[in-house]
């Protein structure tokens, strides 16, 4: 396959679609932030995060969008905040975090999730401890890319695990290193978009996009509103990115913008905003319609929400 070309100048399309738009949906049981979001089997996984006070927990919960209700589930084996997850082969799989507040106590570990029973299992850590990174499956893989180790320091590692041998493996680096970033897969690569350079508001509008069969990345349409800590999902062949922290620092203001992108044309589009903007939310689609979770709407930290939001292209 070809890598995507690169433009040399992009503009961002008005939205055109009529209909296209939020919709709050309801509530979670309770508030949470910096937490993991996985949609398997017409339901939606909410596991890990701040929640209740703790800066980091274990809690698992399945969401159903056709009734609206949850359902508590076995806790995960470990505490953890900005974990990445991603389902594969019928399972969810939950990748590193961190157990402390302030982006401190990064951990490796990797928890496998089965729905069917109920039952979490330790499987092959990461090489190395991180939070904050991006994790997808393709190809029968599950992706862990980017975020940030021990010692506070943003990674650009690239490690590839594979169910079958149980065992991860390292592939190309980011081209830039980066936390909190955005992730998600269209046409067979990967999409990695925004992000921030030093775990605090350096954020960046870079989008690099990764082809696993060459094992090399390239340069897609930077996001048009650099940012971090928002949500990303791919819906209706797009890539969506939603929201992110901080706009204003000292105003403690996050985004409320939605953009997308369309990998046939490497274009961004503007959608309809947040309202408010918020960060640390997590969110994943069903078919033509994606549901974001929590989030904070103030920059930093502070009280996460228990919204449930639900979206639409058109």
């Amino acid at each position: 396959m070809k890598a995507p070309l690169v433009l040399a100048a992009l503009s961002i399309a008005a939205m055109s679609q009529a209909g296209a738009g939020w919709s709050p949906t309801g509530s979670m049981p309770y508030e949470r932030s910096e937490t993991a979001a996985v949609a398997l089997n017409e339901k939606i996984y909410v596991i890990s995060g701040n929640s209740r006070g703790v800066e980091a927990n274990a809690f698992t919960q399945e969401y159903d969008p056709t009734t609206g209700g949850w359902r508590e589930l076995a806790l995960m084996p470990s505490v953890a905040s900005h974990a990445g997850a991603a389902a594969l082969n019928g399972r969810i799989y939950v990748v590193g975090g961190f157990v402390a507040n302030v982006h401190a106590g990064a951990i490796n570990r990797v928890f496998e999730y089965d729905p069917a029973t109920d039952r979490w299992r330790a499987v092959a850590p990461l090489s190395a401890p991180r939070g904050a990174s991006g994790v997808v499956a393709l190809n029968g893989r599950l992706h862990a890319i980017g975020g940030r180790d021990m010692e506070r320091r943003t990674v650009a590692t690239h490690e590839v695990y594979d169910p079958a041998a149980n065992t991860w493996g390292l592939a190309a680096p980011l081209p830039l290193a980066r936390d909190h970033l955005g992730i998600a897969v269209a046409m067979g690569r990967i999409h990695v978009v925004g992000g921030r350079t030093d775990a605090t508001v350096d954020n960046t509008a870079r989008h690099d996009v990764y082809d696993p069969e060459r094992n090399t990345w390239s340069t897609a349409a930077p996001l048009p509103t650099a940012r971090s800590a928002g949500v990303t999902f791919s819906l209706d062949g797009r890539i969506v990115y939603a929201g992110g922290e901080c706009r204003d620092a000292a105003a403690r203001t996050t985004f409320t913008e939605v953009e997308a992108y369309d990998p046939t044309t490497d274009r961004w589009t503007a959608l309809p905003p947040l309202q408010p903007g918020r960060h640390a939310a997590a969110a994943a689609a069903i078919g033509s319609q994606a549901y974001l979770f929590g989030g904070n709407t103030g920059c930093g930290g502070g009280g996460p929400s228990n919204d449930v939001l639900s979206f639409r292209l058109r």
